[in-house]
């Protein structure tokens, strides 16, 4: 029996978009061929007959074109805040930190990614000291200034931190901004870091660690959890795990940043395989290497119920590599309460606003990677004699 096919064009004048960004313009709201907005229904199926709400319809609809990723971003506002940023943060490391921008080739090969370099005023000698790479989080989002007393104690401890903009970061103009890959090359430009450290004589490339926050947590989540990687830790703070999930306890406000990006146009239950292969949740039998997690249960961008699903199968699954702490109800900052506990900063005098989570929380991770990677270790100098009398 034949399949009747009816196309949803009404769908084409939606205008939810995402937050901050602007309605997309008429021409915009079109679909771009006809074809794409097809939808199978079978013959005799009682809801073909139910009345259509309209207004329903434009909230529900999720375009996969491309062009409408960010309809209306001010990217020359991006630049210019980007810019402010890091004029702050040059007078924040005057004469405490050796701050750099810099940029390296991503392993992709199609794009020069920039990133932020942090590192100690006095270097020691060949593969002296131990490295981080850390990961902002972010739909759209960029290297923070409020990360600057973070990253300050990182240096103080021995580290060389570099922060790289992965593409789709905020503030480097419309093509960056719209390569924004969720969950693919921008991995792949991540670690693409790890290529540019090696070529600092001072840092040791058998010492690179890892540490995101949120969609950063993710990445380090999806890093950690390949079959190959050069890394020797990782840390994933209130990170991202399941996007099948995800998106749908969002729904289509959400879901649209998604289903617009080039390599995924389409969502979950239209491309079950590709959301399953970019959530970090179905990856864990991979890891290989000693992991660190803390959650919020009060984590209103993460929920909990997300992040219990990532802790309850490192701790059944890989108890000797990882290490979770669940956090209950910590000091809330913010708008998404416990997704910042442990970046609580205050904006204007960059100093930290601790609690009693926070504290805790980056005691446990400084001590968990001073364990790993032994940042104040001086690899340098030739090991003192063994004594054997």
């Amino acid at each position: 029996m034949m399949k009747r096919v009816i196309a949803i064009g009404l769908f084409a004048a939606a205008t939810t978009v995402s937050a901050g960004a602007q309605a997309p313009t008429a021409q915009q709201q079109q679909p771009a061929s006809p074809e794409k907005m097809k939808i199978e229904i079978r013959p005799g199926d009682a809801r073909q007959q139910i009345p259509m709400d309209l207004e329903r319809a434009r909230l529900l609809y999720v375009p996969t074109d491309p062009a409408l990723q960010s309809p209306g971003r001010n990217y020359q506002a991006d630049i210019q805040a980007r810019l402010a940023t890091e004029a702050r943060y040059a007078d924040a490391c005057k004469g405490v930190i050796d701050y750099q921008k810099v940029s390296y080739r991503s392993r992709i090969g199609d794009m020069d990614i920039p990133a932020y370099l942090f590192q100690p005023l006095k270097k020691r000698g060949p593969r002296g000291h131990a490295a981080m790479i850390w990961v902002h989080g972010g739909v759209h989002g960029n290297w923070g200034i409020t990360m600057f007393p973070f990253v300050k104690e990182a240096v103080e401890r021995g580290y060389v931190i570099i922060a790289p903009e992965y593409r789709g970061s905020i503030g480097y103009g419309e093509v960056h901004h719209q390569a924004i890959d969720y969950g693919g090359y921008e991995v792949d430009d991540t670690i693409s870091a790890y290529d540019y450290l090696r070529t600092l004589p001072h840092v040791d490339p058998d010492r690179v660690g890892m540490m995101g926050w949120s969609h950063g947590g993710y990445i380090t989540l999806l890093s950690v959890c390949r079959d190959e990687h050069p890394l020797k830790a990782g840390a994933a703070i209130v990170p991202v795990t399941n996007l099948l999930y995800r998106l749908s306890r969002y729904g289509p406000r959400y879901q649209w940043d998604f289903a617009t990006q080039k390599r995924i146009q389409g969502l979950p239950f239209e491309k079950p395989e590709l959301y399953i292969e970019r959530s970090p949740m179905y990856h864990v039998d991979k890891l290989e290497v000693p992991l660190l997690v803390h959650v919020a249960t009060n984590d209103r961008d993460v929920y909990y119920d997300e992040n219990q699903m990532i802790v309850d199968a490192l701790r059944s699954r890989k108890p000797d590599l990882a290490e979770t702490k669940v956090y209950v109800d910590p000091d809330p900052w913010g708008p998404s309460v416990g997704h910042s506990f442990s970046r609580r900063v205050d904006p204007q005098t960059l100093q930290r606003v601790d609690s009693p989570a926070q504290i805790d929380s980056w005691n446990r991770t400084w001590v968990f990677f001073e364990w790993i990677l032994r940042p104040y270790e001086d690899r340098s100098k030739p090991a003192a004699p063994v004594r054997t009398r």
